[in-house]
């Protein structure tokens, strides 16, 4: 239940970003929302599996409560962002998805390191466990890198005037994306042996090594990505500031809901290949297919 809920709770903040680049762009948004909306739709159905879904046991206090606590944030954010939070003079409503873009850029961070940490443990012990994790940290960062490449966009069409620029700061995030996704795409070819989970988890910590390049790539290469939080940049509006921290503080219990549930998922499936492998070695896979 807390996966779905955490699901819904994306599309729910994907959705809101649409709205708000169809509203403030109308006449080009069309060009662009439309096919992301599209690309959407296909990696949501291509995530849903044909399999049988796996039991996982009952659901920790603990993570009840955090999917309780991100249920409440939730509605706290967005009240926040589209009551509370003023309209930017110059920006308009574009400027909300500031609020979005942010904290999933935080996220993301958040989920690629934890990846990257389970990659590193388990090529020194080579323990389930901490593949688990980076597996997990893998997966749950492309969500949160693809909000970032899509609401990035819509920004920068309103600031720039154009959708992709090549930006120090986005090819960098955009060549982190692609490391995980290779991350995924290795994990995701079948049953993943002792080969391909060493190969992974050096991507993965290959990947931890670029995350510093993305945040200081604006001061060192002058990019024109604005740094509006730092020191070296405007700033923000006082009455803008609950919206955004409730957002940071909002999109840290969604990645570690989705980590801990995506975690939980994994070492599920690890026991069942460990009992398969081992009903295998004993002869009793063979005994059922001459029965059948």
């Amino acid at each position: 239940m807390s996966v779905r809920l955490a699901s819904a709770l994306l599309w729910i903040a994907l959705g809101a970003i649409f709205a708000i680049g169809m509203v403030s762009m109308a006449g080009h948004a069309g060009r662009f929302v439309v096919p992301v909306g599209f690309f959407g739709l296909g990696a949501f159905l291509l995530t849903r599996k044909n399999d049988p879904p796996l039991r996982v046991g009952p659901v920790p206090v603990p993570h009840t409560i955090l999917g309780a606590i991100t249920i409440v944030l939730s509605v706290a954010s967005l009240y926040t962002i589209f009551v509370m939070a003023p309209v930017e003079l110059q920006m308009g409503i574009v400027q909300k998805i500031f609020y979005f873009h942010v904290p999933s850029a935080y996220a993301m961070y958040v989920a690629f390191v934890t990846s990257a940490v389970g990659s590193a443990v388990y090529l020194w012990r080579r323990d389930e466990r901490w593949d688990a994790l980076a597996v997990s940290g893998a997966e749950v960062g492309l969500i949160f890198v693809m909000i970032v490449l899509i609401t990035g966009p819509l920004w920068a069409r309103k600031a720039w005037g154009t959708y992709w620029t090549w930006d120090p700061r986005l090819t960098t995030t955009l060549l982190a994306g692609m490391i995980y996704v290779a991350f995924n795409v290795l994990r995701g070819l079948g049953q993943a042996g002792e080969a391909e989970k060493r190969f992974a988890s050096a991507l993965g910590f290959l990947g931890l090594l670029l995350l510093p390049v993305i945040h200081y790539s604006v001061q060192r290469w002058r990019g024109q990505h604005p740094t509006v939080i730092t020191r070296a940049g405007g700033g923000i509006h006082p009455d803008m500031v609950p919206a955004l921290v409730i957002g940071f503080v909002l999109f840290t219990a969604l990645v570690a809901l989705l980590i801990w549930s995506r975690y939980r998922i994994e070492r599920v499936k690890q026991r069942v290949i460990a009992l398969e492998l081992e009903a295998a070695e004993s002869g009793l896979l063979e005994e059922e297919g001459a029965s059948s």
